[in-house]
């Protein structure tokens, strides 16, 4: 692969980043299959990656959200 293509990776807290595709992927990231120039990446994580809040964040909240409404 060429040193200028990147690659997309998620954490659990399903946050993502881009990543160049000749390092190898570190600790706590998974590889999302998505790769390419930096534009067709960034273009990628604008379109799925809506709520930048991290997971454990969204659930807590989704939490706190059904307790205040007595669910």
């Amino acid at each position: 692969m060429a040193e200028n293509e990147m690659k997309v990776l998620v954490n659990e807290e399903e946050q993502y980043s881009l990543w160049p595709s000749y390092l190898d992927i570190p600790a706590g990231w998974e590889d999302t299959g998505v790769g390419g120039s930096r534009e067709d990446c960034l273009a990628y994580v604008k379109e799925v990656w809506t709520d930048m809040r991290p997971r454990s964040l969204r659930e807590q909240m989704a939490g706190a959200a059904g307790q205040a409404s007595g669910k």
